[in-house]
């Protein structure tokens, strides 16, 4: 059969896309780049927001709504959202063939097997405890990929569906991550992505290493920084990136193996999501204000180069003014390269789902616009500053506004636009480009004199 995959969410979707579709293509189906020419359509979906679920089942119920014209299409959906309704799913789209939560698509070749058999109406969901059923296997092609450490959550903050969604955090044996990332490397893979929903996490709930596995030659003791300096040392792997994380993961060991290991990019995605530790507290997000900031001032004392990118949600439940200007004091003083912000909507069946949605959308739209704003200057700042260094530009290809152009990302995940040399790049090349011209989310530069 013929298939694609359509992936709305984070990069944990992502992943379990790449993921389902190398199973896909191992079990003799072929992808495409259209749906009109597929004969199976899978929606991978997500839960964090309820416009990010209106969108997948607007999808589905399109892609159902043709069923009546192409009687044998297969339509299927994965992820987050098919965790969260269950058998609801058949109850809003009859059409729909199978549904499978995020700890299960392993088993998506076996369920297309079976609609093809004759079946529909299939549902593959995970308890929270269940180790997950997610393989290792990879479509990915160029030279860099993600890489699943952790599976769910256990945070349980206030506003997050995650937990119930992605169950309980599970950690991969070491061994067979380092195992994983050999065989990218391999295949010509030279940045990884390690991914978890509380990535620093790994390894505190269930054990990761056993005796067999070599001491830390560098004396680590905590299990991801351990990790970290076991993927660095994987021959071909340049960059090592992870997210996301929590300001608890901010350590001395994490803060040392960012600082002396040369593969790790000099970036984090910390999330804060308020400034406010009234409204952190209700949160339920287990800091204070001066824990954040403390996290932050650690790994900038060390890394005079870090570069920090955030969350931050506006109009949660209770958020009077002052709180707000709590929050737009923080982003100020932690200085952030980049920020997404996000004015909240309720998830049934959180906690903060029965607190009373107070603040009216006027205002969550006005305070949405407002640190937008902030960060567009702070951002413009931050690149301003790089007007003159050099940065270490890992090429990705063409720029998509100017394809005479290429672009690439620094160690500090910003993007980097800059003319190739004549004789061309590859893609994963690394690039010295001297920073010549600074906008708020973009720079731009030239190689140096002494870069391929």
């Amino acid at each position: 059969m013929r298939f694609i995959l359509h992936t709305y969410g984070c990069q944990m979707n992502v992943r379990d896309s790449e993921a389902v579709s190398a199973l896909l293509a191992a079990a003799g189906h072929t992808p495409v780049s259209h749906e009109n020419d597929a004969d199976l359509i899978i929606v991978n979906s997500c839960s964090v927001r309820g416009k990010a679920e209106d969108k997948a089942l607007g999808k589905l119920g399109l892609l159902c709504a043709a069923k009546r014209e192409r009687p044998n299409l297969i339509v299927g959906v994965m992820g987050c959202m098919a965790q969260r309704l269950g058998p609801d799913m058949f109850k809003r789209l009859p059409a729909l063939d199978f549904s499978v939560g995020p700890r299960r698509c392993g088993a998506i070749p076996r369920l297309v097997a079976r609609v093809l058999a004759g079946e529909t109406g299939l549902l593959e969901t995970a308890g929270p405890d269940e180790t997950p059923d997610v393989p290792d296997v990879h479509a990915v092609s160029g030279f860099s990929a993600f890489v699943t450490v952790l599976f769910g959550c256990n945070r349980r903050c206030a506003y997050c569906i995650v937990p119930d969604v992605r169950g309980s955090e599970y950690s991969r044996p070491a061994r067979e991550i380092l195992a994983e990332i050999a065989a990218l490397a391999r295949n010509g893979i030279r940045e990884v992505t390690l991914l978890g929903q509380s990535v620093m996490n790994y390894g505190r709930i269930n054990p990761v290493w056993d005796d067999s596995d070599a001491p830390s030659p560098s004396g680590y003791t905590e299990p991801f920084a351990r990790l970290l300096e076991a993927v660095a040392a994987v021959p071909g792997i340049i960059r090592i990136r992870f997210t996301s994380s929590h300001p608890s993961g901010v350590t001395d060991q994490l803060v040392r193996a960012m600082r002396t290991l040369p593969q790790i990019c000099h970036h984090l995605h910390l999330p804060v999501q308020s400034g406010s530790d009234r409204i952190l507290r209700l949160m339920r997000r287990g800091y204070t204000r001066e824990d954040y900031l403390g996290a932050v001032r650690r790994l900038r004392a060390a890394m005079p180069d870090f570069a920090l990118t955030s969350d931050v949600i506006v109009g949660f439940p209770g958020e009077a003014e002052a709180d707000f200007e709590e929050t737009r004091s923080l982003m100020d003083d932690a200085d952030f390269d980049n920020a997404f912000i996000f004015k909240y909507s309720p998830r049934p069946g959180t906690p903060a789902a029965d607190m009373e949605d107070d603040v009216p959308d006027t205002e969550k739209m006005r305070r949405n616009q407002v640190l937008l704003e902030d960060q567009d200057l702070r951002g413009a700042a931050a690149n301003q500053r790089l007007i003159g260094t050099f940065q270490e530009v890992l090429a990705e290809g063409p720029s998509l506004r100017n394809a005479a152009r290429w672009s690439g990302r620094s160690p500090g995940n910003k993007i980097v636009i800059f003319d190739p040399p004549p004789g061309g790049l590859q893609p994963g090349t690394l690039a010295r480009v001297r920073i010549t011209r600074a906008a708020p989310q973009t720079l731009y530069g030239e190689l140096a004199n002494d870069c391929p």
